[in-house]
This record gives C-alpha cells, sequence and structure tokens, in this order.
C-alpha cells in the first residue's frame, strides 16, 4: 500500500533553509530598489484592511511596496552609518517598526505626498480600536432584519420581537467616545452600518540621494526591544556578508 503523503516528516534543516534563502531573497530585493528608484518613503499604516491595501498596490505598481518583515528591511537599509547600504539609510530603518514599511518610487515627491494626503477611506473598526464617537441607541424600533434579534441580544442589547419588528426596550449606549471597542460592540457597530475607523497610510519620512528628510512628526527615530531581535540580526548579516 502506498506510503501517505500526509504522513510525510519535513525536517526542521529544510524549513529552516527556506527561511534563510527568503530572507535573502528580501535583502537583495530591497537593495536592488535603492538602486532602481529615486525616492523611498517610510508610510504608517492606520487601520489596514487587506483589500485596501490591494487598491493601493494595484494603483502604485509602476513602484514598489513593501510591508511587514520590518527588522529584515531595516537590516537590508543599514542600522548604522557603518553598515548602510547608502548615506543616510540608516536614518530611515530606524523608523521601521510597528505598522511600517517603504515605498520605493520614481515619482515627484509632491505627487506621492498629495496622491496619499487625499487617499483616505472610511471602514468598520475593530475590537480594540478606539471609538471616535458616542452611540447611543434611542429606545424604540430598530430598522434591522428581524431574524438578527437572537444574535444582537447575545451582543447584549434588550430587544424583543414586536409584530415582526425588532425593539429596543430601553435607550442603549453603544460605546463611549475616547474608549477601546469590545468585540460585542465592534460587531453591533458593523450591523449598524456605522464605519468609525479610518484606513489611511501617512508619509513619515522621505531619502534620496539628495537629502533624509522628517515629513512628520512621528518620523523621529523610533527604537523597539525585541528578545529574538538578536538571532534575527545575526542570520541576516550573514546574507550580507556572503
Amino acid at each position: 500500500m502506498p506510503k501517505s503523503k500526509r504522513d510525510k516528516v519535513v525536517p526542521l534543516t529544510v524549513t529552516k533553509k527556506k527561511s534563510y534563502e527568503t530572507k535573502k531573497e528580501l535583502v537583495s530585493e530591497i537593495q536592488e530598489c535603492s538602486d532602481k528608484y529615486a525616492h523611498i518613503f517610510l508610510i504608517e499604516v492606520h487601520n489596514e484592511r487587506n483589500n485596501l491595501i490591494k487598491e493601493v498596490r494595484e494603483s502604485w505598481k509602476h513602484s514598489r511596496l513593501f510591508l511587514g518583515r520590518n527588522k529584515v528591511m531595516a537590516l537590508s537599509l543599514g542600522r548604522t552609518v557603518e553598515t548602510e547600504y547608502k548615506k543616510d539609510l540608516h536614518k530611515l530603518s530606524k523608523g521601521l517598526v510597528s505598522k511600517r514599511g517603504l515605498l520605493f518610487t520614481n515619482e515627484k515627491v509632491e505627487d506621492v505626498k498629495e496622491w496619499f494626503k487625499s487617499h483616505t477611506q472610511f471602514c468598520f473598526a475593530r475590537s480594540g480600536s478606539i471609538a471616535t464617537e458616542t452611540v447611543v441607541l434611542p429606545e424604540g424600533p430598530i430598522d434591522l432584519p428581524h431574524p438578527m434579534e437572537p444574535q444582537l441580544r447575545q451582543l447584549g442589547l434588550p430587544t424583543r420581537l414586536k409584530e415582526g419588528v425588532i425593539v429596543l426596550d430601553q435607550e442603549h449606549t453603544v460605546c463611549t467616545a475616547g474608549k477601546a471597542l469590545t468585540t460585542q460592540q465592534a460587531v453591533i457597530l458593523k450591523h449598524l452600518g456605522n464605519c468609525m475607523a479610518e484606513f489611511k497610510m501617512d508619509l513619515i519620512s522621505h531619502w534620496s540621494d539628495e537629502a533624509y528628510t522628517v515629513l512628520s512628526d512621528r518620523g523621529s527615530a523610533m527604537e523597539t526591544s525585541d528578545p529574538d531581535s538578536d538571532g534575527e540580526n545575526e542570520i541576516i548579516e550573514d546574507v550580507n556578508e556572503n
């Protein structure tokens, strides 16, 4: 009887090698883009949504947008004056933290600024997001399909069905401005069609052969401590040496 492929054992050395090769390819790609494109922008993503980021990538397919693997990207550019790939790139790499990434482009700086300033879109807030307004539902009927009534009750709303209409027995505060949303609150807001979050990409800083320029108050260098960072740094430094 043929041996099932599901029983195949994959050696850990193979997985590690693949990860190493992936990082090595990203290092090469980042450095090639540094040579190919005249401008590099450090960008910060707010309320990221995959479908909206996909739209941005489509609009900027003539350029290159890198999001994720910040430590690898930072080491590709160089974190110090001694290790930077080009002059002042270490200033750019220090800002690669959290929800940030790199945009490589040959478009004019002012055109890039104008596009990202105008390209924002409201979307549904997720659990943990800060409420931007206080939402209060008044006592009485709610304009939602009646099959949703049991689910609304499970979410904490004091509802009941009355002649096929969802009715709120008393006034209910869904969320309060300035406070983090719970999972239940985020779901209720979505059912109500309330798009409280705003997807946008802020330009933090800009690099070119001429100069490095801070474009935002958040553009100052940011350092983060990561217990796993030393291991990854060692791997990527080996890549650069090869």
